[in-house]
């Protein structure tokens, strides 16, 4: 190497050590730096880390309690999961998180940003929207506002705080990618804000927010093939999460809104068979008596199409638009009757949903939550919930399957269930999964 290369080489290392030791400016050309620090420090006091401990039961691997005491395995062992929450309301310690951080905790215990630590206990939660409340003692909380998520726009500055793979308070910021998504998970009922501010395991429960420091969604999940983060998150929006918290918080419960329809799916090809100039809606198959619906004026054989100005595609979007109001809220609901195009404004009722465990029905249902709701789209008893290794999960029943008929006889709802598998020591059960049929075996 020449003498005149080696000494540009020597100029080039010490010109960027004396820019790495010299600090960044604060404007550049009269213009201040872009940073986001004045609003992380201002919010990031508000989202909290979360910790879950829950004592399950042991089960043997040979599925047999001889083989588990003779080996000396525990009937109980404690499990711990992390997650993220928000404070809302410091004057009373409210938090909002998702349902799936607290879900059978028997303990939590949240961390705040200055790493004190306080016992939480759960007010309510809704599997439905995945949003759960949680009050702690209101000493030296701060909170943070709840934004209008309506006014939410695609390609909006959002950040992203929580607790991703348990390592504390992290602050990723990104831009709002889409809105209204659905279909992430077949149970629930789905409005997500889509994000590529990164979201992790344990960011679950944490804030997004936008540019005013306000809670615009609730972090509730992610689509990756790897666990981490592709750039692809979801979060409920803050007009649902305050919905569901305003109402748990008044009624002890989430009184869910209820039209009384039963609704089918159409697309182009079946409007046209009716004479029905549209691509696409939810066509109106049943009315219960006395319902909003019928209250409303609608009829068998009406095409939904619009709830609020929302536009609906399908059954799954009614149910979400409806699912996703309080019982006694007005809805504007466009249809087109006789190839015309009408509105019509409903007053919600009372969505009935009654649960249960499968310990209640049958010993190889053990493990697993069942719920009627009449706002199915398929008539039959949903499963909510299957604990991973039960014998509910060994004979195949998975979350989100729905039970159409036992024993060949179909089922509407629980009551119809228990009275079938009352006394019956085999149950064959016909289970709605996805878009296709299978039938299990229960002993």
């Amino acid at each position: 190497m020449s003498t005149k290369i080696r000494l540009l080489w020597a100029a080039a290392l010490l010109s960027l050590v004396a820019i790495g030791s010299a600090a960044l400016p604060d404007q550049v050309g009269g213009q201040p730096v872009p940073s986001l620090a004045p609003l992380v420090k201002k919010v990031s006091p508000a989202v909290v880390n979360i910790r879950v401990s829950q004592t399950v039961t042991t089960r043997s691997p040979f599925g047999d309690d001889t083989f588990r005491r003779f080996f000396g395995i525990p009937d109980e062992r404690e499990v711990a999961s992390a997650g993220s929450g928000v404070i809302v309301d410091a004057e009373n310690g409210y938090i909002l998180t998702n349902h799936h951080v607290v879900e059978n905790a028997d303990r939590i215990l949240i961390s705040l940003i200055n790493e004190d630590s306080l016992e939480a206990e759960v007010i309510g939660s809704d599997a439905a929207t995945d949003i759960a409340v949680i009050k702690v003692d209101p000493k030296n909380l701060v909170e943070l506002p709840i934004g209008e998520s309506d006014e939410v726009e695609v390609g909006d500055f959002v950040i992203a705080i929580g607790n991703p793979f348990g390592l504390g308070h992290t602050v990723t910021s990104g831009i709002v990618s889409a809105l209204g998504r659905t279909g992430i998970s077949r149970t629930g009922y789905e409005d997500f804000i889509q994000t590529d501010a990164s979201i992790n395991p344990g960011n679950s429960g944490g804030a997004l927010v936008n540019m005013k420091g306000e809670l615009v969604g609730i972090n509730s999940a992610i689509i990756s093939r790897s666990g981490g983060n592709v750039g692809i998150g979801f979060a409920v929006p803050s007009e649902i999460a305050r919905s569901i918290m305003r109402q748990i918080l008044e009624f002890g419960e989430v009184r869910r809104g209820l039209l009384g329809v039963t609704i089918t799916t159409i697309d182009e090809e079946g409007a046209k068979a009716l004479g029905a100039e549209v691509n696409s809606g939810a066509l109106v198959s049943n009315i219960e008596p006395g319902s909003a619906a019928e209250q409303a004026g609608l009829r068998v054989d009406d095409i939904i199409v619009k709830v609020d100005e929302k536009k609906i595609d399908d059954s799954r979007e009614l149910a979400n638009a409806i699912g996703l109001k309080g019982s006694g809220e007005q809805v504007n609901i466009e249809f087109v009757r006789d190839g015309k195009s009408r509105q019509v404004t409903a007053t919600l009722g009372q969505q009935s949903v009654s649960r249960t465990t499968g310990t209640e029905i049958h010993p190889g249902l053990d493990g697993a939550q069942f719920a009627t709701s009449s706002t199915s789209s398929i008539s039959g008893v949903n499963v909510t919930e299957v604990e991973p290794g039960s014998p509910a999960a060994q004979r195949g029943l998975r979350s989100g399957d729905t039970i159409i008929a036992v024993n060949r006889r179909s089922v509407a709802n629980l009551a119809e269930l228990r009275t079938i598998a009352r006394g019956s020591r085999i149950l064959f059960l016909l289970v709605q999964r996805g878009d296709r049929q299978l039938m299990l075996q229960i002993r």
